[in-house]
């Protein structure tokens, strides 16, 4: 399954290349509006941090606007951002890793909904997010991708620079090691 995008990728992509700065201004803008919120998703599957994953997003922007004038055209543009993205993403967590004391994230619930929906809710999400955090980072990028991103396998192989093969490896490795890790956790 391809993500769909709310722009032609390929018009967009010939736009890019035109050499033009004020037209790649709108580039920016256009992937901005279009991907920030699929790569915030990904940036905190990958680091499991909000602020690492924002920080992440904000990082891959101003890599593009900086790289956009040596864009080739060898691939597409969101496949390039989610390139960018996951090594932003990568080196946000390696940098919260060094340091000591992890951010905590407060949650806010819904206030339309039951207290038995926001607690199974809660506690639903709180087991996933522990079986993530078991997988390794390799495993947990790939399934990202697939999973939330919706990205190919090929897709998958384009973004991380590997083998389509090893795509299929890591991903059923992945949720051989996730569904054993929520298995774990009880109920």
């Amino acid at each position: 399954m391809t993500p769909r995008l709310p722009f032609d990728e390929e018009a967009l992509r010939a736009t890019a290349l035109s050499g033009d700065a004020t037209v790649r201004e709108d580039v920016i803008r256009r992937l901005y509006e279009a991907l920030s919120e699929k790569l915030y998703v990904l940036c905190f599957g990958i680091t499991r941090d909000a602020s690492d994953a924002q920080d992440a997003v904000q990082e891959t922007f101003l890599s593009i606007q900086r790289a956009l004038p040596q864009f080739r055209g060898d691939a597409q543009l969101s496949t390039w951002a989610y390139r960018i993205a996951v090594r932003a993403a990568v080196a946000a967590r390696t940098r919260r890793l060094r340091h000591t004391g992890d951010a905590v994230d407060v949650e806010v619930a819904d206030p339309r909904a039951k207290v038995e929906e926001t607690v199974e809710g809660r506690e639903r999400k709180r087991r996933l997010d522990a079986a993530m955090s078991t997988l390794s980072l390799e495993h947990r990028t790939v399934l990202s991708l697939f999973a939330v991103e919706g990205l190919s396998h090929a897709q998958i192989a384009s973004v991380l620079g590997i083998p389509e093969g090893t795509v299929w490896s890591r991903l059923h490795l992945a949720r051989k090691r996730l569904a054993a890790a929520l298995e774990a956790s009880g109920p």
